[in-house]
């Protein structure tokens, strides 16, 4: 495992719409957080809430970043979710593409 490869994540998050799901990406990019969101129809989610089981359409983000950027990256999920408790999941990437991930470094904004 390379150390240039132990710094990057993909972040897992869900939006309720298509709208949600274009604002939280569009946000993360425009602040440099992530180099790229990818929105993908994830069609039915079914979890527990407040003690009852939901059943509804979703949009699932996958957001590349790093892990220095991590916690910014929770924040502004947050702060752009309606959701109460929005999923935010973090996932170590181990390897790619060496070109693919100088972009994505070279795509992010400083921890700063």
């Amino acid at each position: 495992m390379g150390e240039e490869t132990e710094q990057f994540l993909l972040v897992l998050t869900t939006a309720g719409s298509e709208e949600q799901a274009a604002q939280i990406a569009r946000g993360l990019v425009e602040r440099r957080l992530a180099a790229c969101v990818n929105v993908c129809s994830l069609g039915c989610s079914i979890y527990r809430w407040q003690g009852k089981i939901v059943e509804e359409e979703e949009k699932l983000l996958l957001v590349k970043t790093s892990r220095r950027l991590f916690d910014r990256v929770r924040e502004t999920i947050r702060e752009l979710h309606s959701y109460e408790v929005p999923e935010v999941l973090a996932i170590p990437i181990l390897d790619g593409d060496k070109d693919y991930l100088r972009w994505l470094g070279e795509s992010l904004g400083s921890d700063r």
